[in-house]
């Protein structure tokens, strides 16, 4: 009896995915996309798509596409860490490419949680297993960052660079998450379309002395990642304690 074609094409699906063509994460072809690649109708890929995602190998979400299934990466808000500490520590190899490095006027957020019209801006990539994980921008007063090379920001996290060139250890931060659409900009670097659901997170950075020392802005690919927090009991409230309505 014949192979239906469905199935011959999540036959060979199957194959790229457990080959590695397709790591945790990363987009498949649009259903038009592998239609053409396929020589099939997109009711004959949806089926085919359809029983890998029932086998576990893909997953889907809405304004995304189709992506090789694998487990989100947790970050915990409990903690002041780095991005690649924590992603170490659940096992995913991180690394870090920077994209930016220069000296000159920060834009609004940043002057404004800094403090400082002159800032160091270093824009980077950062990797999980190889496969794009977030667009970060941190800015940093010129007078703390003066030191630096971009060497030494592709190396090494602010947090312990602050601390050995100017004798600043960092000691809490305020952090704030919001959804969004992936920018054209964003969408490339990340390998997600123009568009597509991301989680922006803004986070201005205190030292021991309570001053600002570093803004940063994180844009990860929605199906990437999960933020975690464990909540202890507090006062009687109808929202959780930092919840608050954007305008």
């Amino acid at each position: 009896m014949r192979t239906p074609r469905y199935q011959q094409i999540a036959d060979a699906l199957r194959t790229r995915i457990l080959a590695g063509e397709f790591a945790a994460g990363r987009l498949l072809p649009s259903e038009s996309g592998l239609g053409s690649r396929y020589d099939a109708s997109r009711v004959t890929i949806r089926r085919a798509l359809e029983q890998l995602r029932d086998e576990g190998l893909l997953a889907s979400r809405q304004g995304l596409g189709w992506y090789a299934s694998g487990d989100e990466v947790h970050q915990s808000l409990d903690e002041l860490e780095t991005l690649e500490h924590q992603l170490t520590s659940s096992g995913v190899e991180a690394a870090r490419r920077v994209l930016d490095f220069s000296f000159g006027v920060a834009p609004a957020p940043a002057r404004a949680a800094l403090g400082t019209d002159r800032v160091l801006a270093v824009r980077r990539l950062n990797l999980a297993d190889g496969e794009p994980f977030a667009r970060v921008t941190v800015w940093c007063p010129e007078t703390l960052g003066s030191a630096l090379s971009r060497d030494d920001v592709e190396a090494r996290p602010f947090y312990e660079l602050l601390a050995d060139t100017a004798g600043v250890h960092l000691a809490g931060a305020s952090q704030t998450i919001v959804a969004g659409a992936a920018s054209a900009a964003d969408a490339e670097l990340l390998g997600v379309p123009t568009g597509s659901p991301v989680l922006i997170c803004e986070r201005t950075t205190r030292s021991a002395d309570g001053s600002s020392v570093l803004f940063s802005e994180h844009v990860y690919p929605g199906h990437r990642m999960a933020f975690t927090v464990d909540l202890a009991p507090g006062a009687s409230s109808d929202a959780p304690a930092g919840l608050r309505l954007v305008e």
